[in-house]
């Protein structure tokens, strides 16, 4: 099945999901190291950044700087879909609060400051309410 392309659709049944646990951004060259399990790789040319649990992060005595919240939108997300990530990063911004999103295939995942993640789940909560 293809996802949803229909913004009030997918803004009124979003349904946020806050993850349990800090996740952390780290770079590695080369592959990751064993034993962790990234939730989200990206290959850059000064190299592979890493989203995966503080813990992990810790335990390999790997650096990080930011410390993120996970949000699962849990509304199934046609990857051609126009508008979800600009009205989700927008009403979190008027919020003061910074999002970095990863589209998968079947959901956007948003990572927010850790320490305001419960913050964004209820901004973003407003938010479907206001376009249901």
């Amino acid at each position: 099945m293809s996802g949803e392309r229909d913004l009030t659709k997918l803004l009124s049944g979003m349904r946020p999901d806050l993850r349990q646990g800090p996740y952390v951004f780290t770079t590695v060259t080369g592959p990751a190291p064993v034993g962790l399990h990234p939730v989200v790789t990206v290959a850059e040319d000064e190299g592979t950044t890493l989203v995966l649990p503080r813990s992990e992060a810790d335990a390999a005595g790997l650096p990080y700087d930011y410390v993120a919240g996970w949000i699962t939108l849990r509304v199934h997300s046609a990857l051609a879909a126009v508008g979800l990530s600009a009205a989700v990063t927008t009403a979190l911004a008027e919020a003061g609060i910074s999002c970095n999103v990863v589209a998968g295939h079947h959901h956007d995942h948003l990572f927010v400051p850790y320490e305001v993640a419960s913050v964004a789940v209820a901004t973003l909560e407003d938010l479907a309410r206001r376009a249901g």
